[in-house]
């Protein structure tokens, strides 16, 4: 197939490759004919870039010595030359105007007959690819998947912490893990495009594509270590995703340099692998060592030195610059927290409905990581920490924010699916309605997606301070993990949530402190009176009764005649002794009833015991709530199983381990070895 001027073919660290002649060096990427099949990014036998010798010392970057015999395991170098500045780069530091690249010239060798059929990437894509975040926190969030994810595999931790360059001292941005690392092979499967072995429902990420669009868009270049010791040999690799090296060099192709090092018991140290030969393995070593942070291979595996025995540290250097070309991430202006910079404009005000709601995490999330990561995440492991520049993030649980709380019970109609069901907990906002906050936080696989979705939008304050939670995961995010695809799922979810947002807003708003029109007139009274006493109202609720601006025309309001109203009244009672609660709630506007009812249905109104109402919401909400933590106890059961099948695999593999011990050791014992006289 013909892929055009703007695809070209990704790397491939296969044996058969041909080495680039010295004049061609870095700035082309071996090639092929047009017709293509995938690969993964690999190895690259790619030459650096040879400069003048004004501009560096003699030697500089040049290649180790290629060996002609059979290589051998080479020890790790210990000797740490003095870290060399590079040149500052030529691409724009400005994320949003950083898309311009320019190839240097068509590799000779693409259209030669007879070369190997590959997927060619122009290294434009890398940040085409990056723009799909827009916001630098969700690139973040990414990175903070994986690690979560990771808990299958043991992780206890994600640290996030500034990261000092020492080519040039610039601040970086570093994530580690103590996850079960990669091997050589999933390291590779990581940097290419597409690949992922997350297809278990217990896995955040599916696409493949969020380590290199949230690297990407947080700095032009990332390097990785990762160390994992499956299938009982520990292996060290090490790779490098640059822009910058691709800029610079102005290659044709996707060139990602790796390097890898397994554990020799007989030196008890990590020696070089060479999945080929040592000359590939020096010419990828030696990209790195030009465009990375470490001008040595010992300066590299230092990096190791406090991973443990598996785990991954991702360091993203050469951050980006916002438009006003300061760096967009803020590592000073808190020393305990990563900011976004320019995005917090704090007023001074002594007002306190403003303080309160500059103070409150739906505001502060915009700007602080800490905030985010506080709310990213609707169950965090107690086994698991999020270690954000030395101090913990500690969970805010913003059901816990709420009063009046309620469990609303939502089925979506799915197609061809089981029938499920989504539990939504929603109330009023504490400080209500000081703070001008609302909107539903929807989880997915228990990651934040949409942050305080404002469903109810309207001009008269309709909703003000009704916040609510939910986990869909009957939707599905768009690959930024920042808003939902717009499905008819979605589009219904949505309608339903502003009917739930009015519903619980007629029921309740009076609690707060405004005038609920719908309610007849002698409870509006009581209400107004209570509030003016401030005997009834919360803590929360200002000491004066808010008039909400609801308009009370009949539009769309049915309007009962007295025996319909009771009727309707002796339904409720009804519903509060049933155990359907399915059922979509409707609260039919007392307004509405009295404007159309006679003064016997007035009477008999009034004399309805509100508290029946009251306990029929707790019944309902305690049944909800037992049905939510029935639920979560199969989860947990269901978890027991799967680590029950865990242990009983690795006893397993344990065993077959000490048999094949012993049966060495018996043929270690067995071998009639001679001495010399």
């Amino acid at each position: 197939m013909s892929l055009g001027a703007e695809v070209i073919e990704l790397s491939s660290d296969e044996d058969e490759e041909p080495v680039p002649s010295t004049t061609a060096l870095a700035r082309h990427a071996p090639s092929s004919p047009p017709d293509v099949k995938p690969h993964l990014f690999a190895d690259v036998d790619v030459k650096p870039l040879l400069l003048p010798p004004p501009l560096h010392p003699p030697g500089y970057g040049a290649l180790v010595p290629v060996k002609t015999e059979e290589p051998v395991p080479v020890p790790v170098a210990t000797l740490t030359p003095p870290p060399r500045a590079l040149p500052p780069p030529c691409l724009c530091r400005q994320f949003w105007k950083s898309g311009d690249y320019v190839v240097a010239r068509r590799n000779p060798d693409a259209d030669v007959p007879g070369g190997r059929n590959r997927l060619r990437i122009n290294p434009k894509f890398l940040h085409s690819n990056a723009t799909s975040h827009k916001w630098a926190f969700g690139a973040i969030a990414e990175l903070l998947d994986n690690a979560i994810d990771e808990v299958n595999n043991g992780a206890t931790f994600v640290r996030v912490n500034k990261f000092k360059n020492p080519r040039d001292g610039n601040p970086s941005l570093l994530v580690q893990d103590n996850g079960g690392g990669m091997d050589p092979e999933a390291l590779r499967r990581c940097m290419s495009f597409g690949f992922s072995d997350k297809q278990s429902d217990a896995f955040i990420g599916q696409y493949g594509n969020g380590f290199k669009t949230s690297t990407m868009r947080l700095g032009a270049d990332v390097i990785v270590f990762t160390q994992n010791q499956n299938n009982w040999v520990p292996t060290r690799s090490i790779g490098l995703l640059s822009y910058t090296f691709l800029m610079e060099t102005g290659c044709d192709d996707v060139l990602v340099p790796t390097v890898d090092y397994q554990y020799d018991p007989t030196t008890t140290s990590y020696v070089q692998m060479l999945r080929h030969d040592q000359k590939l393995f020096s010419s990828n070593l030696a990209i790195l060592l030009k465009w990375s942070p470490f001008a040595s291979e010992a300066e590299l595996l230092k990096q190791f030195d406090d991973m443990g025995d598996h785990g991954t540290k991702i360091i993203v250097f050469n951050l980006w610059f916002n438009d006003d070309g300061d760096m967009e991430l803020d590592f000073n202006s808190d020393k305990k927290d990563i900011l976004i910079t320019g995005a917090h404009k704090k007023v001074k005000t002594n007002n306190p409905e403003k303080i309160a709601a500059q103070n409150y995490v739906s505001t502060r999330l915009r700007y602080s990581l800490r905030a985010y990561a506080s709310i990213l995440y609707l169950h965090v492991p107690d086994t698991f920490r999020i270690i954000l520049r030395g101090r913990d993030v500690e969970p805010h649980n913003i059901v816990n924010d709420l009063m009046y709380r309620e469990c609303v019970l939502y089925k979506p109609q799915i197609p061809g699916l089981a029938e499920s069901s989504v539990i939504t907990t929603i109330g009023f906002v504490k400080g209500a309605p000081d703070i001008d906050v609302q909107g539903f936080n929807v989880y997915h696989k228990n990651r934040l997606i949409s942050p305080f979705w404002k469903v109810a939008n309207n001009s008269y304050g309709k909703g003000r301070g009704v916040v609510g939670i939910l986990e869909a995961n009957f939707i599905k995010p768009t690959h930024d993990k920042q808003d939902f695809e717009k499905s008819v799922l979605y589009q219904r979810l949505e309608i339903r949530l502003k009917e739930m947002t009015y519903e619980y807003w007629d029921l309740h708003c009076h609690r707060v402190g405004y005038d609920n029109k719908k309610l007849p007139k002698a409870t509006r009274a009581t209400n107004r009176a209570n509030h003016m006493n401030g005997g009834s109202s919360p803590i929360s609720a200002p000491p004066r009764l808010l008039a909400a601006d609801i308009p009370t025309s009949s539009c769309g309001i049915p309007r009962l005649s007295a025996s319909a109203a009771r009727e309707k009244i002796n339904s409720l009672d009804s519903l509060s002794k049933s155990p359907a609660m399915g059922l979509k709630r409707k609260f039919d506007s007392f307004s509405a009833m009295a404007g159309s009812a006679d003064q016997d249905g007035l009477d008999h109104m009034d004399k309805v015991d509100v508290s029946q109402r009251k306990r029929f919401n707790e019944y309902k909400t305690l049944t909800l709530e037992n049905d939510k933590l029935h639920n979560e106890c199969l989860q947990y059961e269901e978890s027991e199983k799967q680590l029950v099948l865990k242990e009983q695999k690795l006893r397993s593999e344990i065993a077959e381990a000490e048999k094949k011990y012993q049966e060495l050791l018996v043929e270690l014992r067995s071998l009639d070895v001679k001495k010399e006289k």
